[in-house]
């Protein structure tokens, strides 16, 4: 009799959980079902086509910051058609707040080439730039020689080039004491605004000191030719004419003060403004005709007389 081998129950096999789709896989599958590329949606995201082939493959490195991819797969999710927000919180999740091993910053070049300036616009601008300094740099130069110019041309004033005059003659130190000394006989009369200081007669060898405290001395003298008066040690000319009476200030600045002689006036010449007359050339006389002798007149007939 065959003998019979226990049956042995086979393990059922567990359900697989459906594993939703990526980011990536969602956002390929709404591109193809748009039937768009990837070059659609780089145009119209201005996203490089690289970083969204990069976001459907999922490959984290190739991409830059977290905050950029994430920006980058809510705008690939508003061009095919997906929720925005949706896209943007599951694609947080995959990533898990991990950083990318990546440091370098990427550039990111325009996606639409239409975008980008033209080559001639760029020469354009620098011709412009090199141009206008060229310019600014000549009119800077022009002005500063300019200046110059004016500088060392500028004329002479009248002020610089006229000779200083001759300083004016200095007048003797008006200080001392103002004695009179007699060198004769000499009648005086000294007076301070109305009050007498002094009276009389001077005999020869005598003098007068006027007191400091008058302030407007004034003297009367018969004699002027009979009297020395000093300033200090400075001798005071005559003060009058000899034989006449004078009065005459002692204050020694009026007694210092020289009179200035007015200039001699020249008194002009009848021709003096009728301009030179031009010699005549003289002219030869012709010797004069002799005159002719006068008429012999006959004598007068003289009366007959009757002599008887």
């Amino acid at each position: 009799m065959a003998k019979r081998t226990p049956e042995t129950d086979e393990p059922e096999a567990e359900p697989v959980p459906d594993v939703p789709p990526t980011v990536g896989e969602r956002l390929r599958a709404a591109r193809e079902k748009a039937k768009l590329s990837l070059e659609d949606v780089a145009a119209q995201t201005r996203i490089p086509q690289r970083h969204l082939a990069s976001i459907e493959t999922a490959e984290w490195d190739s991409l830059p910051a977290p905050t950029y991819t994430i920006g980058f797969a809510k705008n690939y999710a508003g061009v095919v058609g997906l929720d925005r927000a949706e896209i943007g919180d599951q694609l947080r999740e995959e990533m898990g707040g991990q950083r990318f091993a990546t440091t370098s910053a990427d550039v990111f070049e325009p996606a639409d080439p239409r975008r980008t300036m033209p080559k001639s616009l760029v020469i354009g601008a620098v011709i412009a730039a090199v141009l206008l300094i060229a310019v600014m740099s000549f009119l800077n130069r022009r002005s500063l020689e300019q200046a110059d110019e004016n500088v060392a041309g500028a004329p002479v004033t009248a002020n610089a080039a006229a000779p200083a005059p001759p300083p004016a003659p200095t007048a003797p130190n008006a200080s001392g004491p103002v004695v009179l000394t007699a060198t004769g006989p000499a009648w005086i009369q000294v007076t301070d605004q109305g009050n007498s200081l002094f009276q009389g007669e001077l005999q020869a060898g005598q003098t007068y000191t006027v007191p400091p405290t008058a302030t407007a001395p004034m003297l009367k003298a018969g004699k002027p030719e009979a009297l020395n008066v000093t300033v200090g040690a400075t001798a005071v000319p005559q003060i009058g004419p000899a034989g006449k009476v004078t009065t005459v200030s002692l204050r020694p600045a009026d007694l210092l003060k020289t009179p200035t002689a007015p200039p001699p006036s020249v008194a002009p010449s009848p021709n003096a403004s009728a301009p030179p007359a031009s010699p005549q050339p003289r002219s030869r006389r012709a010797p004069a005709a002799p005159s002719p002798p006068p008429p012999v007149q006959p004598p007068a007939p003289q009366p007959e007389t009757n002599q008887q």
